[in-house]
């Protein structure tokens, strides 16, 4: 096990832990107690739900460069990226090139052609939560009642999302830059390592070329950007759906929008890489938000444990389950990460 990562883990569950104990961890049971079990089973199966939609938007882009895997095998290695990412304090990018490994030796093809398909599928998930964060701007200002520095610090880190979205997409396309960064990383990798690197260069911009050759592939591709696109959205507005639902299920009167808003919020503080999955921080926003909406702070806290339970620890231990099945070499590249 990463002992970094366990540590940060510990230190998230920690904060959660001082969030629950300044609520009232009775106060909290009493509110669990008093949730509908079929809402929060309602939950559970728009998870899997989406587990489902995921796989299938990865699968248009997998079908689009040509390569070939069925869904029943495809939906593991989803769930693997998805663990590595709530491990990894990595802005939720650390299960990507997992994911981008494993497929390559699962069909014999390059890495830069799967890890291609891995990061066309982080660009479809991206470009609605983009539309979702502009729009949560203006609302939050409104319902949320959030102090100036509060709404500063989600502007400022919407706009760095756009610009980090828009560099990567440059770099995707753009053949000349794709190929100077990819000389720059070769240089700093040289200039730092004792290794032998005589043919680094050459590998670095065969590599560039063929991951911008199959994205331009995926993005001639209209199933690529009008279902995938359109899956994308869904699959949001169904992750929204699946906390709205989890506070019926606590008999709470809340607007989707409110629920809409506190979740992207939410979401972009889990892309700060300070800790796994943005464990510790994001549950406790999540608490602090919803109260200041008008919701109990022992329901809030309770809805948001059920919540993380679903969503966080639910996939983060079906994608571990699913790790051997893709054999030793990927849990070592797993484990590997981080030490």
């Amino acid at each position: 096990m990463k002992y970094k990562a366990l540590v940060l883990i510990l230190v998230g569950l920690g904060v959660l832990a001082v969030m629950v104990l300044f609520i009232g961890p009775a106060k909290i049971e009493d509110a669990i107690k008093l949730a509908d079990p079929w809402y929060l089973a309602l939950a559970v199966i728009l998870q899997f739900v989406t587990y489902g939609l995921w796989t299938l938007r990865w699968s248009i882009n997998i079908q689009s460069v040509g390569l070939s895997i069925e869904n029943r095998d495809l939906l593991p290695m989803l769930l693997v990226g998805l663990a590595v990412n709530n491990i990894t304090p990595s802005a939720r990018g650390g299960g990507e090139p997992v994911r981008g490994y494993i497929l390559s030796k699962y069909t014999a093809s390059s890495f830069e052609k799967a890890f291609a398909t891995v990061i066309a599928d982080r660009a479809l998930d991206t470009i609605p939560f983009i539309v979702l964060s502009v729009i949560t701007i203006i609302a939050a200002a409104s319902h949320l009642n959030l102090p100036g520095y509060g709404l500063y610090s989600i502007t400022i880190a919407v706009v760095v999302l756009v610009s980090g979205f828009l560099v990567l997409l440059y770099m995707a396309f753009n053949l000349e830059f794709g190929r100077k960064v990819s000389l720059w990383i070769a240089r700093v990798i040289k200039r730092f390592s004792r290794k032998e690197h005589s043919q680094l260069e050459e590998k670095a911009l065969k590599a560039i070329y063929d991951f911008q050759n199959s994205m331009r592939t995926m993005g001639k591709d209209k199933n690529v950007l009008v279902y995938g696109l359109a899956l994308s959205f869904f699959i949001w507005f169904l992750e929204i759906l699946r906390v709205y639902i989890i506070f019926a299920a606590f008999h709470v009167d809340v607007s989707l929008l409110v629920i809409a808003e506190v979740f992207i919020i939410s979401t972009l503080i889990g892309f700060i890489p300070l800790l796994p999955g943005g464990l510790g921080a994001v549950d406790g926003l999540m608490i602090i938000l919803f109260s200041a909406a008008g919701i109990p702070p022992s329901t809030s806290a309770a809805a948001t444990i059920i919540e993380r339970l679903i969503s966080f620890w639910m996939t983060t231990i079906l994608g571990l389950i699913s790790l051997p099945y893709f054999g030793a070499a990927a849990v070592e590249k797993v484990f590997k990460k981080g030490h």
